[in-house]
């Protein structure tokens, strides 16, 4: 059975969604169809990892939008549906189902998966990846008789998980193979910060400590460590991180480099064909270079400069790179890329927080991070746009406004 649309959507995540959102608020009043291969409508995933795993927040409240929005907006969602192959040339898709859908414009908003261990023990059952509401469902049912949580990584969800579970009672150890927290992410300063926060409330952290597999019977028990000896364990959850799915471009014959390539426009190599959100790989003028960005401000981002192309006003992606992650009563919030940075002037208490890092190349802002410190969060933000030049003794002093020291 063949069907058509105008607009193509695939994948059902926060870029699918906030896509088609923005489609119709800016004036498009084409068909949009939503294929994605969750059996739910679009939700929010940041809260997974935390009010949802603790049960402070139902799957209702997750929702981006009910269903009487998406039927209002004439949005039609193809759920728990897979796109196994796309013609790019002859502008068609397969679903797993066997349907075809034509389409005007398509758009890969296909996301990541979870990066899994490969080492012995590793299909045991009782052993997770946390990245759907089914993933959650199914730890928050192993952890329901109590236990020891062993979670790999120390990465946003591996710390937010091990945050949660404290929360919830739950005995918890996490090893990592970097030597500190959030290696890939931030700098020492608040790697040793949250470090301190999750020792203190009783985080067994075991740091550049290599997994050589897991043990156990019927179900896991153990982490066995590459040093030796084994940590028992009664659930384990694997946080290392996620890859680009990119499958379906692949086999379409569009260009993939650690993502789904495309310009500034959110253009693929393959005309009418869009990507977004974290399957994306793309220029980055706060970065330089190619880069694949996973947030959900990002997501916001890119599905915005996709409807721009969509509805033929294209406008170059220049989006902050935003991100945020939430851990007991700290929030965390974070903007640009501090990889080329060459000074750092920190405001505030960086042992206890609330206290800001600010990432300098020569006299200007180009990344911060901030602890429970929304007003520094901003102001900095404002910096780092306006690439202004700053000056380092106001920018330090805590009785100054952050955007007053330009």
């Amino acid at each position: 059975m063949n069907e058509q649309t105008d607009v193509l959507i695939v994948g059902g995540g926060h870029a699918g969604a906030h896509l088609a959102i923005a489609l119709r608020q800016k004036g498009f009043a084409g068909s949009i169809a939503v294929a994605g291969e969750e059996d739910c409508l679009p939700y929010d995933r940041p809260p997974l990892s935390k009010a949802y795993l603790v049960g402070a927040m139902q799957i209702d409240r997750l929702l981006l939008r009910d269903s009487g929005y998406w039927d209002e907006q004439r949005v039609r969602f193809e759920l728990g549906c897979r796109v196994r192959s796309l013609d790019p040339a002859g502008r068609r898709a397969e679903l797993d189902d066997g349907r075809t859908i034509r389409f005007g414009w398509c758009v890969l908003a296909t996301g990541g998966r979870a990066r899994t261990l490969r080492c012995p023990g590793s299909g045991l059952p009782g052993i997770h990846h946390l990245r759907t509401v089914a993933d959650v469902d199914a730890i928050r049912a192993g952890l329901r008789g109590g236990g020891r949580v062993g979670l790999v990584g120390a990465g946003y969800v591996g710390l937010e998980v091990a945050a949660a579970a404290r929360e919830m009672g739950h005995e918890v150890v996490v090893v990592e193979a970097q030597p500190r927290v959030l290696q890939r992410v931030t700098s020492p300063l608040l790697s040793d910060f949250f470090e301190r926060q999750h020792r203190r409330r009783g985080v067994d952290l075991r740091l550049d400590e290599r997994i050589a597999g897991f043990s156990g019977a019927d179900r896991v028990s153990a982490i066995r460590l590459a040093s030796g000896g084994e940590i028992p364990v009664d659930i384990a959850i694997v946080g290392i991180g996620i890859d680009a799915e990119t499958a379906l471009a692949e086999q379409a014959g569009i260009a993939c480099d650690g993502g789904v390539l495309v310009d500034g426009y959110c253009r693929t190599s393959a005309e009418g064909i869009l990507a977004i959100g974290d399957c994306a790989r793309h220029p980055n003028p706060h970065a330089g270079g190619l880069w694949r960005l996973e947030s959900v401000q990002h997501a916001m981002d890119s599905a915005a400069t996709a409807a721009d192309t969509i509805l033929g006003a294209p406008a170059e992606y220049r989006a902050l790179p935003t991100f945020w992650s939430d851990q007991y009563d700290i929030r965390l919030q974070s903007a640009g890329l501090n990889r080329d940075a060459d000074d750092m002037v920190v405001r505030g208490d960086p042992e206890n927080g609330p206290f800001t890092a600010l990432y300098l190349r020569g006299d200007r802002v180009i990344a911060v991070d901030a602890i429970n410190s929304p007003r520094d969060f901003m102001g900095a933000r404002t910096l780092i746009l306006k690439g202004v030049a700053v000056d380092r003794t106001k920018l330090a002093d805590p009785a100054i406004p952050v955007k007053m020291a330009a």
